[in-house]
């Protein structure tokens, strides 16, 4: 992917700075373990433009920290890099009352979770009962958050609350709250999938905090969630490909070692083309990745990041699904292809549902096919 930013690489080169870190860890590290690494040895800043979270970030260096990650640790690892490298730093970045939480996030001493998704509403952020009371001397916080990345090992969490009834898009806002204050209670979700994301639920309870806690003015919470979910989702589909190059690979090298009459499974031409229709769906992925990823990151493009994040969803349950049936009873195995592919149904609801993206596509239809004229 073409190079996105100016940030200068560590000392021996970013990425194999990056490759001998990752290295170093255990093989099941969580992600907090992981982020503290990353940060330690300076490699969260290069994945921004000019080095600062609030300057973008540079889709090249993401793809690559996502596929590194996703290379060695669990599926629940690399989602807890993702959610606080794609969203939540860029959401803190360029403001005061942010500066801590953002200076220790970026040197790997703290976790940021971010705590959008609420009880009852799921991705419906107008719909969240998490209430902000904002008074002449300080704030209060009610609300429950649900499967929230990272929610058992952070340090801050970055809430996204109503400070007014009503669904309008001026009446939600940020928040920052330290996850050591009176009032926060956490458990962690109850799932054997994503470990090491630190998933959980987080209850307010009577919060009390300073107003330096907002995070700019109230009334900004959804348009400047609106402007950083679009680097989720094109994280998203970096990951995406990073994580079926995974799977198609592995399956490959099974089918061309497992025996079958005089040769192997590969030699069969019905697998051969199951196989071969999945990397033509996945370089189809890439191809799109790669043509709409500045476009998301330097312009915070929407209609091209439901575009892509819908052809996330499809494409990866596709793909996961027949490298599941083509493992046969391998694919049963406690880290088999069937568990990968529960967990990659994550790609199909985080950060919007595919049916929402593909309402969006329906939406910007004329324009997307006007994208298509020859010439254009």
């Amino acid at each position: 992917m073409p190079d996105s930013g100016t940030a200068p690489a560590p000392s021996g080169g970013w990425p194999a700075t990056l490759d001998r870190t990752l290295g170093a860890l255990p093989a099941d590290a969580p992600g907090r373990e992981v982020w503290q690494a990353l940060g330690a040895a300076d490699l969260i800043r290069p994945v921004y433009r000019d080095g600062t979270a609030a300057a973008g970030v540079r889709p090249d260096r993401l793809g690559r920290l996502l596929a590194a990650v996703d290379a060695r640790f669990p599926v629940g690892t690399t989602l807890a890099v993702c959610v606080q490298t794609a969203t939540a730093l860029p959401l803190l970045a360029g403001d005061p009352a942010a500066a801590g939480p953002l200076a220790g996030a970026l040197t790997g001493s703290g976790v940021v979770a971010l705590a959008a998704t609420d009880t009852g509403s799921g991705s419906d952020l107008t719909g969240m009962s998490t209430e902000v009371h904002i008074g002449a001397h300080g704030l209060r916080l009610d609300g429950e958050k649900r499967w929230i990345t990272n929610a058992t090992v952070a340090d801050h969490y970055l809430v996204l609350a109503r400070h007014r009834p009503g669904q309008h898009f001026t009446d939600f806002t940020w928040l920052t709250v330290p996850a050591t204050v009176p009032g926060v209670r956490v458990r962690p979700a109850d799932t054997p999938f994503f470990t090491g994301s630190g998933v959980g639920h987080v209850t307010f309870d009577g919060v009390r905090l300073a107003r330096s806690h907002l995070l700019g003015r109230p009334g900004r919470g959804l348009p400047g969630f609106a402007r950083c979910i679009v680097n989720e989702r094109l994280a998203g589909a970096l990951w995406a490909v990073a994580l079926c190059r995974r799977a198609l690979d592995a399956t490959l090298r099974m089918l061309r070692t497992r025996a079958h009459g005089g040769g192997t499974l590969w030699d069969l031409d019905a697998v051969r083309l199951r196989h071969a229709r999945c990397l033509v769906q996945l370089r189809l992925l890439d191809a799109l990745t790669r043509e709409l990823g500045d476009r998301i990151a330097r312009r915070h493009d929407s209609g091209a990041a439901a575009l892509l994040k819908a052809a996330v969803g499809t494409t990866v349950d596709g793909v996961l699904a027949e490298c599941a049936r083509l493992q046969g009873a391998d694919g049963f195995a406690a880290d088999g292809a069937h568990r990968l592919r529960a967990q990659a149904g994550v790609f199909g609801v985080g950060g919007g549902t595919t049916e929402v993206m593909l309402s969006a596509v329906a939406d910007a239809a004329p324009a997307l096919l006007d994208e298509l004229r020859a010439g254009s």
